[in-house]
């Protein structure tokens, strides 16, 4: 019998855990149990129950609903995050792998130059300059995340660009452009994969952070980084509060955190 790989057990639970998650998020994105932002002022601070199944928070708002909409928001800015980055970072890694030279070398350097410095820092710079809100935090975001997927993407272009099928597909007079994106670039899902859900992770978190701090998703738009600042008032009268919104962060990053090592023991064996 042939013995499955031991990175597949954190590929399925991962892959289970952000299947469940972003399922319950798409829900999230068109029905919830209430209005996320109705209040009722005689459930204030009620535990858990079959009516709340999170409990309500000072507002008698419900949690439960609440962080539905709160997640569906942190997921999708992490998507434009990832796209923004993922897309730039890629086209930028490409030509700078596969043709070299002086724009490899200028490149390279501007993209060292970002990451010297910590991202989350540039990132409130770069919001506080531009101003609140989600689709600043999308766009300062993806501009930070475009070194990471760059590097990941030259480091393969600059391997395969000079294997024997690319240089047979030169002879063939097959052009820069088909070579780069229909011949490279399905090679590089091995290390491309592993990166996005990497990011996406790291999207997450750094979404959370912004808006903890009060730079990021403003109110009345629900956020797991605002509605956590939110609860830490309330921990000691009301901890069903803090437990459900970090549950839910602590799940998101799991399930990515997972799957993205169980894609990298598979590419590590497969290669």
């Amino acid at each position: 019998m042939r013995q499955q790989p031991k990175g597949n057990a954190f590929f399925y639970l991962g892959g289970a855990i952000t299947l469940v998650m972003t399922l319950l998020i798409l829900v999230g994105l068109v029905w919830t149990p209430y209005s996320p932002s109705a209040m009722d002022p005689a459930a204030m601070t009620c535990p858990p129950s079959p009516a709340h199944l999170l409990g309500t928070d000072n507002f008698g708002r419900d949690i439960f609903s609440r962080v539905l909409e709160g997640a569906g928001t942190s997921f999708l800015i992490a998507v434009g995050v990832v796209a923004i980055g993922c897309a730039a970072g890629t086209l930028i890694g490409a030509l700078c792998g596969y043709f070299g030279g002086l724009p490899d070398l200028v490149l390279t350097r501007v993209c060292d130059a970002i990451t010297a410095f910590p991202s989350f820092l540039l990132a409130l710079v770069i919001v506080s300059v531009m101003g609140k809100g989600a689709s600043n935090v999308v766009l300062a975001l993806g501009i930070l995340f475009i070194p990471s997927f760059a590097r990941v993407v030259r480091g393969e272009f600059a391997r395969c660009r000079d294997l024997n099928y690319i240089r047979s597909a030169r002879l063939m007079g097959v052009g820069n452009v088909r070579i780069l994106f229909c011949h490279i670039l399905p090679n590089t899902r091995s290390v491309l994969l592993p990166a996005l859900t990497i990011g996406f992770n790291n999207a997450i978190l750094s979404e959370a952070s912004m808006s903890y701090l009060g730079i990021g998703v403003q109110p009345t738009q629900p956020s797991l980084g605002s509605m956590l600042s939110d609860s830490q008032t309330y921990l000691g009268s009301a901890p069903w509060y803090a437990l459900g919104v970090g549950g839910t962060m602590v799940l998101m990053i799991l399930g990515f955190s997972l799957l993205s090592e169980g894609l990298q023991q598979r590419s590590r064996r497969s290669g």
